[in-house]
């Protein structure tokens, strides 16, 4: 048997080539679409369109690994189930079940590639892709427009209004509180530039004292702060969750918690990586009953219905984890639940068909 399984992975492996070569190219010509709307402002080009697209191929990639995954092993099982090979297969003793096994170990392979790229690959290039963006563009990349971004810790909260250059902010806030989270100091600088990561030296400086019965206000030309976070913590609150590592966003829950933050989002977005690799077995697994059902109906029909099924799993995706976001539910539950669901109808269907 393991001479006819190598051939099964073989002819899914191929497989799922075609689908790659079909989707990721698709989506990042839409991509470039909305990208191109962007030429001419600033000093955004077309080049720094292609270059953008360009970057966030592996994130891109990890984005339609399920649809992959569907659609290349049914286009690889299909062409074994056109040739009459399934069938011959099947009467040499390959069971439905030992089949999906084979896929399952392809699925395996795939899992472990994109896990590969998440950790190592898609962050750093999806940032460049951000930054790139913003420099041409001339902007920051803010939280959201004209709010800045935001962080803090135990007594300390740091406003920073927009970076338009890497080491030199602009509109840089610093809210000192007590243990009581009563107002101690207000300060306002223009501009703050990073000397080292435990210095930054602020600039045009106004400072407010609230004291029992008064304020204090001074003007001050320049002045050292030391912040209470490190360069990697800095880098991280300019990234959208998506765009984190497995390993950074579990340090930056861990941070956001430690600092009294709201770390919702980025605890889902954490999980979701989960649940993605679980969403991406499960469619190799549903490959398998689609292409059984397909040997007199035709491939054309089932890949169509692969498809729409690839579709819906995709939205459905998307409204359990808002609704799970807004309605405060398990994170691991949100992010977990649509692959367990569809691994078990899987192997329902597989056991149905053996």
């Amino acid at each position: 048997m393991t001479l006819l399984e190598n051939y099964i992975v073989r002819q899914i492996a191929g497989g799922l080539l075609i689908a790659t070569a079909i989707l990721l190219p698709l989506f990042s010509f839409l991509d470039l679409i909305e990208q191109l709307d962007d030429v001419g402002e600033g000093f955004y080009q077309s080049k720094d369109a292609f270059i953008y697209v360009g970057y966030l191929l592996p994130r891109r990639f990890i984005q339609l690994a399920p649809f992959i995954a569907l659609l290349g092993t049914v286009i690889g099982l299909g062409r074994l189930a056109v040739n009459f090979e399934l069938i011959t297969m099947r009467a040499a003793g390959l069971s439905p079940m030992r089949i999906s096994f084979t896929v399952f170990k392809v699925g395996v392979l795939l899992l472990i590639l994109i896990a590969i790229l998440e950790q190592f690959v898609a962050p750093d290039l999806q940032q460049k892709a951000i930054a790139h963006r913003a420099e041409a563009l001339a902007q920051s990349t803010e939280l959201g427009q004209d709010l800045g971004t935001w962080t803090r810790d135990k007594q300390q909260i740091l406003r920073i209004g927009e970076s338009p250059q890497g080491s030199l902010m602009r509109g840089v806030e610093i809210i000192r509180i007590d243990d009581d989270s009563k107002l101690l100091e207000h300060l306002l600088a223009e501009y703050a530039e990073v000397k080292t990561e435990r210095e930054w030296e602020l600039s045009n400086v106004t400072l407010k004292v609230f004291g029992e019965r008064k304020i204090q206000t001074r003007h001050i030309d320049s002045m050292s702060w030391k912040p209470f976070l490190d360069s990697d913590q800095m880098a991280t609150l300019n990234r959208p969750a998506e765009s984190l590592s497995p390993l950074d966003l579990y340090r930056y829950v861990n941070y956001l918690r430690d600092t009294g933050q709201q770390s919702d989002a980025y605890e889902l977005a954490l999980w979701r990586k989960f649940g993605g690799g679980l969403v991406t077995i499960a469619m190799v697994l549903l490959s398998v009953p689609f292409v059984f059902g397909s040997v007199r109906g035709g491939i054309a029909n089932r890949l169509v219905l692969a498809g729409i099924t690839g579709i819906c799993v995709y939205l459905l995706d998307q409204i359990i984890a808002n609704v799970g976001l807004l309605l405060n539910l398990s994170f691991p539950l949100v992010a977990l639940a649509p692959g367990i669901l569809l691994i078990w109808l899987a192997i329902a269907w597989l056991q149905r068909l053996a």
